[in-house]
């Protein structure tokens, strides 16, 4: 895969305020492991694959094993490898980036208020839309992932 443009050159300033956006939520005091989760898990509904394998790597790095690695897209039959907060905070990311079709329904954002307080709820969603706006970035340009530039 050839990159189509190098955005992050042509738009520096706008780049720039996402990562304003990204360092907000990288010190808004949710768990590393649990945004890098949250990045992978939208990533793979969006097919990113730069940002899926950017975030792999970081779970890795994280300490999250392979195991429970693998297992993300289907965290639903994972039984207890996942937390009850991360399975509602995957549950939530699945809801708000398919928005247009779930429109954010009163049981998913209860579900999701029960383990996060509004404030962290609120920072989670940021943290969602930030990856919606990354991968939709990385896939219209075409950014090939770290894997196959070494390949």
């Amino acid at each position: 895969m050839t990159q189509r443009l190098d955005y992050a050159t042509v738009a520096a300033d706008g780049m720039k305020a996402l990562g304003g956006v990204h360092a907000y939520v990288a010190q808004c005091g949710l768990p590393k492991a649990l945004i890098d989760l949250i990045y992978l898990r939208v990533s793979q509904i969006n097919g990113c694959a730069y940002c899926i394998d950017l975030h792999s790597r970081d779970l890795l790095k994280d300490g999250v094993t392979v195991e429970k690695l693998v297992l993300v897209p289907a965290w639903h039959e994972a039984g207890d490898l996942f937390s009850e907060q991360e399975r509602a905070a995957l549950r939530w990311a699945e809801t708000v980036t398919d928005i247009a079709a779930s429109a954010v329904p009163a049981t998913e954002f209860s579900a999701a208020a029960a383990q996060f307080s509004d404030k962290q709820l609120a920072d989670l969603t940021i943290a969602i839309g930030l990856m919606n706006a990354y991968n939709r970035m990385a896939i219209s340009f075409r950014v090939p992932p770290q894997a196959a530039r070494h390949a």
